[in-house]
């Protein structure tokens, strides 16, 4: 999967998962603020992306610091890039 691809897929992913609108799914979107997600939801979400990338996310502490959607997908495009070597 192309890097484009790639995004599409967690998008639709977060859209799947948690009832989102296409339109919100924005590089900039704040995942708690605009997205609406919370501290629960973020945990679903390493195990949705797990599943969906066959990637091992775990305990990674890099997460942490992920504020917005084009953050996430950058970080999911380097896991499972790193992870398919």
């Amino acid at each position: 999967m192309d890097k484009n691809a790639l995004k599409e897929r967690v998008n639709q992913v977060l859209a799947e998962e948690f009832e989102l609108e296409q339109n919100e799914l924005l590089p900039e979107a704040r995942l708690y603020e605009d997205l609406g997600l919370d501290s629960l939801d973020a945990v679903d979400m390493v195990v949705a992306f797990e599943k969906a990338f066959a990637i091992h996310i775990g305990k990674n502490t890099e997460l942490v610091s992920i504020k917005t959607l084009g953050e996430l997908q950058a970080f999911i495009i380097k896991t499972a890039t790193v992870q398919a070597v």
